[in-house]
């Protein structure tokens, strides 16, 4: 294992067993921008996905904190980064979904989609959408916690979340909403999001905005580089 007297950073994402080599490069134009963010921090990246790549940037990076870009700390950060952490003796960082600044940033963004609609909040709904899971509530947690946070700050007539994986399914989730806001809590562009998504989205005739996934916002670095440079300072 190398070692550097730099602190480091290796953002893990999830990334695609069917399109691996897009979802690397996708986080490490991430990892690039954040890492051009901080000048005292060493930043990378890796996917699960892409078998060998978590572990030859662990080995280039020396000894990594980990950065999930993940939108809760459920059953792949807590079992499968954690577990690879504990046998590495490495630290696991919260979450990209629990960024204490990450809720005022969807609500900047929510309230720009609705002036660019020309929509007020209390005749609009917003429809969270969200992986889910058989094995770990996390994710829904964190995404109900969120729902309801929105919903009372911006004033929405009606907020609810549906997921991909449980229930609430997000086809029937999305039924009925009229003038209505998606919002995908997903950190990638990858398989949910380009397939089930659209698909229970067109299921349902919803026909109201869907926003990008957070790797695409363009606040994203900046969010990223503030809360590692906090964790760096602390640690």
């Amino acid at each position: 294992m190398q070692q550097t007297n730099t602190p480091s950073v290796l953002i893990v994402a999830h990334g695609s067993p069917s399109d691996r080599e897009v979802q690397e490069d996708a986080l490490a134009a991430l990892a690039a921008k954040v890492d051009a963010l901080l000048p005292d921090i060493q930043v990378s990246s890796a996917t699960l996905a892409a078998p060998g790549r978590f572990e030859a940037a662990v080995e280039k990076l020396g000894a990594p904190l980990l950065y999930p870009f993940f939108m809760a700390d459920g059953y792949f950060v807590g079992r499968i980064i954690g577990k690879k952490a504990e046998a590495l003796g490495l630290s696991v960082l919260p979450p990209f979904g629990h960024e204490p600044a990450l809720t005022d940033t969807i609500m900047a963004a929510l309230t720009e989609c609705l002036a660019a609609n020309e929509w007020h909040a209390k005749d609009t709904a917003l429809l969270v959408a969200a992986h889910g899971s058989a094995v770990s509530e996390k994710n829904a947690e964190t995404t109900k916690a969120l729902t309801s946070r929105l919903e009372s700050a911006l004033g929405f007539g009606s907020a609810r979340p549906g997921f991909v994986e449980q229930e609430p399914f997000l086809g029937d989730a999305a039924q009925d909403l009229g003038q209505a806001i998606c919002l995908p809590f997903f950190a990638l562009r990858a398989g949910h999001y380009i397939e089930d998504v659209p698909d229970a989205l067109a299921s349902a005739a919803f026909s109201g905005p869907l926003l990008p996934p957070f790797i695409e916002w363009p606040q994203t670095p900046a969010l990223i580089a503030q809360s590692l440079r906090t964790h760096v300072s602390n640690a």
